[in-house]
């Protein structure tokens, strides 16, 4: 067996393995990376990590640092308060503010996992609370993340342009970023009008304060830890002041955190300046002001989620390397029908990405289709787009994370329901998602 087929063996290997098992696909291609490069190649050690994104690896560090901060000192609680507050008790609005503020968050550089940990369980409260589908709410939540997931300081954003300028491609992080937001905007609206939207328009307006499940009563709008569910209403460091009503006041270190996220926003794109190095920046400038909000937020940092993009990255660079890369894209580019081809790798990418790592098969597909992007027949940027899109909706399965936070965060009574439900759904879009991002991306836009 030749050298690369050897590698590409064992990358399936790699996410085979780390579908069945619970071990880490980063570590899994940290370990492949030392076993095909030294044990297969006799390569040294500097060769073997020669590819790893340093970077990439400031940057996850960076961003999820910054918004553990966020979490700890009740920022983001203020945004979701802030929204809630916004739409003025309007029952019809909510699973909107939710798809909303989590599209935000993973927007400004939150893992998709985290912000659905953190917005799920206040989405299912308020389903509960006020009779929605909880299907709906869990679906406008995942849905509203996956709309973030392509912001050019988003987390797969980074990663997916990253992967993309290392590979030559002429990349467009605008387009990348709109194309997916367009298509997860079009996914929440039919998921709201079909799971129940037209009866939540007719209620109209909620009353200025609402029964509560456990009794007592609570205003519209407003977010109390108990109602906030376990993984929001732990992540404060201290108990904040409150007002009467529950809701938290615009102090100090929120001021400073949002103005922080705000500067990020801008100087990434209209400065160009390193996003890793402003989001180190902007969280040690509110350690200093605040240690005790920032005093666990290191431990926060998802290690997991990092360890996985820098070992796939790794390992794809040492694909490069040897020529892996160039020896599949030119049996891509020998395909007859070139358009085909690509649309096979968008099936691909969401077959894998319903039970793997979004992140890690986007990183190992992409640099594949440099040489079917060079027949000239496929657009660079589509192609890009329609793979991302492809890979990323099918998060709302129950096998991935995002859709099993759903399930575990639905009313007990309703989790077979939801579980079925997601099941159909999540591989409905396994086959539907890629046709209709090749057709649009691809076939229309080419």
């Amino acid at each position: 067996m030749s050298e690369q087929l050897t590698s590409i063996v064992v990358l399936l290997a790699i996410f085979l393995i780390g579908t069945l098992r619970s071990v880490n696909l980063g570590a899994l291609a940290l370990v492949a990376s030392f076993i095909v490069g030294a044990g297969v190649m006799g390569m040294e050690t500097s060769d073997v990590l020669a590819g790893f994104p340093a970077e990439l690896f400031v940057i996850l560090v960076g961003v999820t640092y910054l918004f553990a901060i966020a979490r700890n000192n009740g920022t983001v609680e203020w945004l979701v308060q802030a929204a809630v507050r916004a739409v003025g008790g309007r029952v019809a609005a909510i699973p909107w503010v939710m798809f909303t503020i989590s599209c935000v968050l993973v927007s400004l550089g939150a893992v998709s996992p985290a912000a659905v940990a953190i917005i799920a369980p206040i989405g299912m409260t308020f389903a509960l609370r006020y009779g929605i589908n909880p299907l709906l709410m869990g679906l406008m939540v995942v849905h509203g993340s996956a709309a973030g997931n392509f912001s050019p300081i988003g987390v797969l954003g980074v990663v997916t342009n990253g992967v993309v300028d290392t590979s030559g491609i002429a990349g467009n992080p605008a387009t990348l970023f709109l194309t997916n937001l367009i298509f997860n905007v079009l996914l929440g609206a039919g998921i709201y009008f079909g799971l129940g939207g037209r009866q939540l328009l007719a209620a109209g307006r909620t009353g200025s304060r609402t029964a509560a499940p456990g009794g007592g009563d609570v205003a519209v709008g407003t977010l109390r830890p108990e109602s906030s569910g376990s993984t929001a209403g732990a992540a404060l460091a201290t108990e904040p002041t409150r007002t009467d009503d529950g809701a938290l006041p615009l102090d100090r270190d929120r001021i400073v955190t949002l103005a922080s996220m705000v500067a990020l926003v801008v100087g990434a794109l209209a400065f160009d300046l390193d996003v890793g190095l402003m989001s180190l920046t902007a969280a040690v400038l509110l350690t200093l002001l605040a240690p005790a909000t920032a005093r666990d937020a290191v431990g926060q940092i998802n290690w997991s989620v990092v360890l996985l993009v820098c070992g796939i990255v790794t390992y794809v660079g040492l694909m490069q390397k040897i020529g892996t890369v160039d020896y599949l894209g030119d049996a891509i580019s020998r395909v007859d029908a070139p358009l085909l081809a690509a649309l096979l790798i968008c099936y691909i990418g969401a077959i894998v990405s319903a039970f793997a790592s979004t992140t890690g098969i986007l990183g190992a597909l992409i640099p594949l289709a440099v040489p079917l992007l060079a027949t000239g027949q496929v657009s660079a940027v589509g192609l890009v787009a329609a793979l991302s899109i492809s890979s990323s909706v099918v998060d709302s399965s129950p096998f991935s994370t995002n859709g099993a936070m759903v399930v575990a965060n639905a009313p007990k009574e309703q989790q077979p329901m939801v579980y079925k439900q997601l099941m159909k759904w999540g591989f409905g879009l396994v086959l539907v998602a890629p046709i209709l991002s090749w057709a649009s991306l691809t076939v229309l836009a080419g």
